[in-house]
């Protein structure tokens, strides 16, 4: 598993900047999703949608196809906020990637102040977790089996 923590490298989305020789932190994170066999969002909601961050991240990818037929899984850590999954789920269907329904989860995180070390102490949170990324990793090889 790779955690990428580039999304403010990004610069803010440009078509006249999308070309043969994108910007870097563009490339680098097209050569990220390239090479990983799935990926896992997780975001929090901000004003009832995605925070602007991730969805620039998304522009970028939209037409080079980073995304397409790629296993995802989109983790919510808060099922109060449903706008910004309905949101990405939206956006990546439009992207024609592969939403995996038992790797889409809303966690049941108990507020802010919870920190890793009380998620992995949660067996509620933890197994559904769990799960989400067992349910990932299976989607992911079953796609290398078809190919």
């Amino acid at each position: 598993m790779v955690i990428w923590n580039g999304l403010g490298d990004l610069p803010h989305f440009n078509p006249d900047l999308d070309n043969a020789t994108p910007p870097a932190a563009v490339a680098e994170f097209r050569m990220k999703l390239t090479e990983a066999d799935a990926v896992l969002i997780s975001s929090p909601e901000y004003a009832h949608g995605v925070p602007g961050v991730l969805k620039n991240a998304l522009d970028w990818v939209v037409g080079s196809g980073e995304f397409v037929y790629k296993p995802v899984s989109l983790i919510n850590a808060s099922p109060r906020s449903t706008h910004a999954q309905a949101s990405l789920t939206e956006t990546l269907t439009v992207m024609t990637a592969t939403l995996v329904p038992d790797a889409c989860r809303s966690l049941p995180v108990p507020g802010k102040s919870i920190d890793e070390a009380g998620i992995l102490a949660s067996p509620e949170v933890a197994g559904a977790l769990r799960s989400a990324i067992e349910a990932l990793v299976q989607a992911a090889m079953n796609q290398q089996t078809e190919k």
